[in-house]
C-alpha cells in the first residue's frame, strides 16, 4: 500500500530543511530587533468576512474557508495584513506612537502551486503605524534591504523598485481622468509588464477607447526610471499636490541615500501593486537576474485600519516570503551547512561507568551544551569512531580506571590530546576547553 503524503503545495520539513528555514527566521528577527520592531502573534483562524471587507468577496476563491462547527464561516490566514490591522485598531488608543511591528507567520493560500509559490508559506511581515509622513517608508524599505542583506546578499544580487499610487492619480487627474478612469488604468498599468497593450483591454472594454495621445503620455510615465526623470516628466503641471508629492520622493530617496542604501533602490512607476487598498508609495524587492517572482512587496495603506472597524491611522507594511528567499539563497550559494554536531561525545564502559557518566551528562547538558552518548554498550573502539563521526569536539572517557580514580579523561578530537579532570569539575573544564579552541 503507498504511504501518505503531503498536501499539493505543502512542504515537509525534515531536519535539515527546518535548519535552513529556521536560518532565514533567526535573520529576519535579529534585524528587526535592531530596528526597534516588536514581535507579535496572532491566530491561524479569522472570520471570513475580515478578509471579504478587506479585498472583496471574489477573495473567498484563493482561500482555505469553511463553517466551523459553531456554524461560523472562519478562513485560514492568507495574509497578516488585515489581522494586524484588527489589533492595533483594537488597542490603538494605548499603544505608543509610532507603532512598529513584526511577524513570523504561516499563511495559506488555496492557489495553484508553482515555483516560488505554494499554498503554505511563511512570510516575515513588518508594519508602522501612527506615523503619516514618508519617515516610516525610510524606515521600512531600509529594513526590507537589511532582512536580505542580512544574509550576505549585495547589491548585484536584489534591488528595490520604488512607485506612488498617489502620484499615479495625481498624474492621470492632471491628465483629465475622472477617479473610475484613473483606477482601471492603475489596473492595466499593474498588468502591462506581464499583457503589454493587451492590458488596456479591461479599461477600453469599461470606458471606451483611449485617445492615442493619452496612452502615450501613460506609457512614457510608467517608463519613468529615475528622480531627475520624474520631475521633468512632472515639471509643466502646477499642481499643489504633485509638488508635495514630489518632496516626498526627495525625502525618501535621500533618506535611504544618507545610510548607504542608495543602490539598493530603483524608481520604477511600472509598480503599482494591484491590490486597490494602497494609498501612496508602493515597493517591491526583486532577484536582479529576473530569475525569481517578487521577494518582497509592500507599501503604504492609511485607510484599511479604519475600514476594518478602528480609529483612522496610518500606516505602512511589506512582507518577505521564505519560499522565495530560500530560493535565491541555493542560487547564490548561501545557504548555510547543516550542522548537528555535538559538543561533546561520552565514551562509556560497562553499567556502572554509564551511571557516573548519566549525572555529568545532565549536568552539561543543563549548562547549554549538546552532548552525545551510545544508547547501548559498544566496544571503546567503536565509540571512538561514532565519536568521530559525529565530528564532536571533546570525548569525555569514562572508563574502569577513571572510575576508580573519580575523574573524568577528556580527549580533544581535532589534536588528540587527552587531560584528566576530578568529576566534579567536569562541567567548568569543557568550557574552558571549548572557549580555548
Amino acid at each position: 500500500m503507498a504511504g501518505f503524503q503531503s498536501l499539493p503545495g505543502f512542504r515537509d520539513f525534515y531536519p535539515e530543511d527546518f535548519s535552513r528555514r529556521q536560518h532565514i527566521f533567526r535573520v529576519w528577527r535579529q534585524n528587526a530587533s535592531a530596528f526597534g520592531f516588536q514581535e507579535y502573534d496572532a491566530p491561524v483562524l479569522e472570520p471570513l468576512e475580515l478578509y471579504k471587507t478587506k479585498s472583496g468577496d471574489e477573495i473567498e476563491a484563493q482561500l482555505f474557508s469553511f463553517k466551523d462547527k459553531g456554524d461560523r464561516e472562519v478562513s485560514l490566514r492568507p495574509e497578516m495584513t488585515p489581522t494586524v490591522c484588527r489589533m492595533v485598531g483594537a488597542k490603538a488608543g494605548a499603544l505608543k506612537r509610532p507603532i512598529k511591528w513584526f511577524s513570523i507567520a504561516e499563511f495559506y493560500r488555496y492557489e495553484r502551486a508553482q515555483k516560488g509559490r505554494l499554498r503554505a508559506f511563511h512570510q516575515f511581515n513588518a508594519d508602522i503605524f501612527g506615523e503619516a509622513g514618508s519617515e516610516a517608508e525610510i524606515e521600512l524599505i531600509a529594513l526590507l534591504i537589511q532582512c536580505l542583506a542580512g544574509f550576505g546578499l549585495t547589491k548585484d544580487d536584489f534591488y528595490v523598485r520604488l512607485s506612488d499610487r498617489d502620484l499615479w492619480f495625481f498624474y492621470l487627474e492632471a491628465l483629465g481622468f475622472n477617479d473610475a478612469q484613473s483606477r482601471a488604468l492603475l489596473t492595466a498599468i499593474d498588468r502591462y509588464e506581464k499583457m503589454g497593450d493587451d492590458a488596456f483591454k479591461s479599461y477600453t472594454e469599461a470606458h471606451g477607447d483611449l485617445p492615442v495621445d493619452q496612452k502615450d503620455k501613460v506609457l512614457a510615465f510608467l517608463k519613468v526610471k529615475g528622480l531627475a526623470e520624474l520631475e521633468a516628466a512632472l515639471a509643466a503641471f502646477s499642481s499643489d499636490k504633485i509638488a508635495a508629492r514630489l518632496n516626498d520622493w526627495r525625502k525618501v530617496l535621500a533618506g535611504l541615500a544618507a545610510m548607504g542604501l542608495g543602490d539598493f533602490v530603483s524608481v520604477d512607476l511600472a509598480v503599482v501593486r494591484g491590490l486597490a487598498y494602497y494609498t501612496g508609495f508602493v515597493f517591491e524587492a526583486f532577484d536582479r537576474k529576473g530569475d525569481l517572482r517578487a521577494l518582497a512587496g509592500g507599501g503604504r495603506y492609511n485607510d484599511l485600519v479604519k475600514k476594518l472597524g478602528g480609529p483612522d491611522l496610518p500606516a505602512v507594511g511589506f512582507a518577505i516570503g521564505d519560499v522565495t528567499t530560500g530560493l535565491l539563497l541555493e542560487q547564490r550559494g548561501l545557504t548555510p551547512a547543516y550542522v548537528t554536531a555535538p559538543d561533546v561525545y561520552a565514551v562509556i564502559g560497562g553499567e556502572a561507568e554509564r551511571k557516573a557518566a548519566f549525572a555529568d551528562i545532565h549536568a552539561l547538558r543543563a549548562a547549554g551544551f549538546k552532548v552525545e552518548y551510545p544508547f547501548k554498550e559498544l566496544a571503546f573502539g567503536k565509540q571512538f569512531k561514532v565519536a568521530s563521526e559525529s565530528a564532536a569536539k571533546l570525548a569525555l572517557i569514562y572508563g574502569g580506571d577513571e572510575l576508580a580514580k573519580g575523574v573524568v579523561k577528556i580527549r580533544n578530537l581535532t589534536d588528540r590530546t587527552e587531560h584528566e579532570v576530578p568529576r566534579d569539575q567536569v562541567v567548568a573544564a569543557v568550557r574552558d576547553t571549548l572557549s580555548g579552541d
